[in-house]
């Protein structure tokens, strides 16, 4: 009965789709403009990413780009994903960076780093790349008493907050995700982190939007809001800006190279 049910609201689009696929990610690349709360949602988060970004002059990498406009907001952005699709300048394993010491000013990312199997390898590989004073950027899941209610009964990727390491299985890009994993490295875990990589800081870490995301539908699902009453959801989401720590689905984290 619950596949059933699942099955009537997830969207027309990816309903039979491998997720692992290219496929997948260029059909989710027609979902976000068809609907305008949900793209309204992300040209906010894009524009929280553009205001953290150094100062400075220097590359900006965008890591699982495939479905999203990050690049509307960030001209010089260096565009890349996991699966080859073709509306994206390299393809590359947030894993295995394949850029030169000091040579990035940022590194950002939307709903990336759950996805990334050994985060250990990708925070190593990202203090090598980038500059001093350079930053990651990322909006993530975020482990809430609201948040794993949601998680775990609606939503489609793994959510466990109570596994003891950083890493999981290797399996699909994208069906491969521990979606509780930014909140136990910069969170549960936060003094191991900060031992293992002394020379990156935590400069920010913001917790929101409760409920926005669920009324957008997000990607898989059909129904959304109308994009009219995206500025009545933001306008509330901050007036109960308190009550984030609870109810908040996702954060903003903003890591600082020393």
């Amino acid at each position: 009965m619950f596949s059933f049910l699942k099955s009537l609201i997830t969207h027309p689009l990816v309903r039979s789709l491998d997720i692992d696929t290219p496929e997948a990610t260029l059909r989710r690349s027609h979902i976000i403009p068809g609907k305008p709360f949900l793209q309204l949602l992300y040209k906010q988060w894009y524009e929280e990413i553009s205001s953290s970004l150094p100062g400075a002059d220097g590359a900006v990498l965008e890591l699982g780009s495939g479905a999203g406009f990050l690049k509307k907001y960030i001209p010089d952005l260096i565009t890349s994903e996991i699966l080859e699709v073709l509306n994206v300048d390299l393809i590359l394993d947030g894993q295995f960076l394949s850029f030169k010491k000091n040579s990035l000013m940022s590194i950002v990312m939307i709903d990336v780093f759950h996805h990334i199997p050994d985060v250990k390898s990708f925070l190593h590989d990202a203090e090598y790349c980038l500059k001093p004073g350079g930053k990651i950027i990322m909006i993530e899941p975020w482990c809430t008493v609201w948040s794993k209610l949601i998680y775990k009964y609606l939503h489609h990727e793994p959510f466990e907050p109570d596994v003891k390491g950083w890493s999981f299985p290797e399996s699909g890009p994208l069906s491969g995700a521990n979606g509780a994993l930014p909140w136990i490295v910069f969170e549960r875990d936060l003094e191991l982190f900060k031992k293992c990589f002394p020379c990156i800081a935590i400069q920010k870490i913001r917790i929101h939007t409760p409920f926005s995301y669920i009324f957008s539908g997000g990607i898989s699902f059909r129904f959304s809001l109308p994009g009219s009453l995206f500025k009545s959801f933001s306008t509330f989401e901050k007036k109960i800006k308190s009550l984030s720590n609870s109810w908040g689905m996702f954060a903003t984290i903003v890591l600082k190279k020393k």
